[in-house]
């Protein structure tokens, strides 16, 4: 610090300019709060891929395509269109009975649902018989095993057979809705001149029960705003956004879903044989699917592709005001106390047995809101999706960094508990932890054994010679005494202080003491500790940092600890830095960092990986480039777990003397020999047993 007050010239002006922006952007939140951002908003008219094709907004009313007025023509029909005859339908279906192809079932499904649109602001009932007739002939055209050779997947008359079949259940769905009978379990019976429908709404592929389902909305109502991409998957069905249901018999992980969680489904609907003596009478499955899980299914022997929409759904869900107040990044911030009830692990989409978790860590002065970005990415990514699923862990960031890693410590253990009391989920011992910022900090501590340096920081003398009630020793014993987590396999950190930020400095720790709260149990157990053990505790120490703000300067204590402290050996650790470019004002102002943390505080030498990304420290963690690399490091991972087991002789131990021999294993860190691994391994707790001291002194 006392070679920052000797600077001179542009380099003090740099760091002035650095402490203005950071006391300006604090005062302006508390003048005006917190902006929230709008995810998505109602558009005027839903989306619709028929909407151009079939003339639906036009002033002259809906048409039918050419290749359907050619049909008709050449059946002596097309007056009949122009005078919108109710005969049309019924006779172009005798036609299809008594001469079918492929051709006149996609006319009959077109015209139908032209039927229907004309139908809906006068009947509902006859809007929905002529949606429903369309579905049939639509799904007949694509799957009738008739017309098999007939049907050209590469002519535009076949997509245009899936949109109708999408539009048409889509607007079948619309009424049904309305009716409120969108219900899973529910059955419901379309007539029409010349055929029934029993369609019965049922769940499929996922672990789904019918009382999870509050309400359904339609991806096609929405459009997302504040978030770069969209990720939409082509195929046939309906994409549609399902709003949580809070019920009583929920299932133990379900305490992990946040209020307001909606996810994405797809409705398809599988029309079985006819029967009858005409074989119009048809009996149907409204199935829905869970695209997370499912992406393609199988009709009539085919693979088809379902239609939907991963980030609708998750801006919908972004967009409500449940979620809203988990955005609690001021408030986590200045006032620690208020978010304590709402700390902990999150999951934005249901727990999928079998898959990864990726936990995310925000910084400082943020929220799991911050990483939407990249969630949305990473989700829209087939490869990714079909093995991981994604949480996140929510804190006050207004506390030092090492008591949130302390809580998450004991959350993810008792999250185990919760979640795969049995141990029998492989999956749950694969984690990554992806942290921002101040969170890679706190995911780092999550692999680190603390023996007694940690505690060290504190006192030289005995944990057990100190005086506290129970439950502030036990406090102090899971902050200072761990054993690095046995689930968590990699670590990707993004934007982080190793070596703490000089945007911590005077001026802004002063602010920072002034306008954070501190919950008072933290202020009354520092008080206690230094009344009851003043003799036992150095001066300075590390429990007088009181906020993240202190915590993160440069001169922290604990952040030489971390750095000489070796991570377990079955982590690996992947490392981003953010770099603003040496050019124009902002550049020569924090030119070698991404305004916030310098390069050599975020650089590492000794990871499996690090790359540097031009961005500021706010936006690394969206960067695309940020994104492209955690990409990379998920498939790697995958790439290693599904490996064969090594053979035998690459299992044979390895001695200093083969330290350069080609393409022996490195340690974690990924820069020295194996034969640093020759120390007695280390014995990690049973998986989810609370990683703390025993009350009578620290861990051995």
């Amino acid at each position: 610090m006392g070679r920052e007050v000797r600077a001179f010239g542009p380099l003090k002006r740099a760091r002035a300019s650095r402490t203005a922006v950071i006391v300006l952007l604090l005062f302006a939140v508390l003048g005006s709060g917190c902006a929230q951002v709008s995810w998505v908003r109602v558009r005027e008219v839903p989306a619709n891929p028929l909407a151009g094709p079939l003339q639906l907004l036009s002033s002259s009313g809906p048409k039918p395509t050419e290749r359907t007025l050619l049909l008709l023509r050449r059946y002596d029909l097309e007056d009949e269109v122009k005078s919108n005859s109710q005969d049309l339908l019924v006779k172009l279906h005798e036609i299809v009975k008594e001469e079918p192809s492929a051709e006149k079932l996609y006319s009959l499904s077109e015209l139908a649902y032209l039927a229907g649109k004309r139908a809906e602001p006068v009947s509902r009932q006859r809007a929905l018989e002529m949606h429903g007739l369309a579905v049939v002939n639509a799904y007949k055209y694509l799957f009738d095993n008739r017309f098999g050779l007939y049907r050209n997947p590469y002519d535009p008359e076949f997509r245009g057979a899936c949109d109708l079949y999408n539009g048409a259940l889509e607007s079948t769905l619309r009424i049904i809705k309305k009716q409120g009978a969108l219900v899973p379990g529910t059955t419901h019976t379309i007539h029409t001149a010349n055929q029934t429908v029993e369609a019965t709404i049922v769940l499929r592929g996922n672990g789904w029960r019918a009382e999870d389902f509050e309400n359904f909305r339609f991806v096609s109502d929405y459009e997302i705003r504040n978030l770069q991409n969209q990720y939409h998957n082509f195929g046939l069905g309906v994409p549609l956004i399902a709003e949580r249901k809070h019920h009583t018999n929920a299932s133990p992980t379900e305490r992990y879903y946040p209020p307001g969680m909606s996810f994405p489904v797809t409705a398809f609907m599988r029309v079985m044989p006819g029967r009858g003596r005409a074989g119009e009478n048809h009996i149907a499955h409204l199935e829905l699917y869970d695209p997370l899980n499912t992406a393609e299914i199988s009709v009539e022997g085919r693979r088809v592709p379902l239609e939907s929409d991963l980030t609708t759904p998750l801006a919908y869900a972004l967009n409500t005001k449940q979620l809203r107040n988990l955005d609690s990044s001021t408030i986590g911030l200045l006032n620690p106390a208020k978010t304590e009830k709402m700390q902990g692990l999150y999951m934005l989409e249901p727990y999928q047995p079998g898959k990864i978790p990726v936990l995310m860590i925000h910084g400082i002065w943020s929220s799991p809101i911050t990483w939407m970005e990249m969630f949305n990415d990473l989700r829209g990514a087939p490869e990714i999706r079909a093995r991981y699923q994604f949480w996140f862990y929510l804190y006050p960031s207004g506390q030092p960094f090492w008591r949130s890693a302390a809580q998450l410590r004991q959350d993810l253990a008792e999250a185990r508990e919760v979640i795969d009391p049995s141990r029998n989920q492989a999956s749950l011992d694969q984690m990554v932890l992806v942290g921002h910022s101040m969170g890679g900090l706190v995911a780092e501590l999550q692999t680190l054994e603390s023996n007694n340096e940690f505690w060290n920081i504190v006192s030289d003398k005995p944990f057990e010679l100190i005086k506290a009630s129970a439950q502030a020793k036990q406090d102090l014993a899971n902050t200072y005494f761990f054993h690095p987590n046995p689930s968590v396999k990699r670590v990707i950190t993004i934007g982080t202080p190793f070596r703490g930020s000089t945007v911590a400095n005077s001026t802004t720790r002063w602010l920072g003491s002034k306008l954070i709260n501190l919950p008072q149990m933290i202020i009354r157990d520092r008080q206690e500790l230094y009344k009851e053990n003043k003799e036992l505790l150095r001066t300075p120490n590390v429990i007088d940092v009181l906020t993240s703000i202190d915590s993160l300067a440069p001169d922290s204590p604990i952040l030489p600890v971390m750095l000489e402290s070796k991570p377990a050996p079955w982590v690996k650790h992947h490392n981003i830095v953010g770099k603003i470019p040496e050019k124009g004002f902002i550049g020569h102002v924090v030119g070698g960092s991404d305004g916030i943390v310098s390069y050599n505080s975020a650089h590492l030498d000794d990871v499996q990986s690090e790359i540097i990304v031009n961005a500021d420290h706010s936006e690394i963690n969206r960067h695309p480039l940020s994104v492209l690399e955690v990409h990379r490091v998920l498939l790697e991972h995958l790439a290693e777990i599904d490996a064969p087991p090594p053979s035998r002789l690459e299992r044979l131990p390895w001695t200093a003397s083969a330290k350069n021999r080609p393409g022996m294993p490195r340690d974690a860190r990924g820069g020295g020999a194996a034969a640093t691994l020759a120390a007695p391994p280390m014995t990690p707790l049973p998986l989810g047993t609370p990683q703390v001291a025993p009350a009578n002194g620290p861990l051995p």
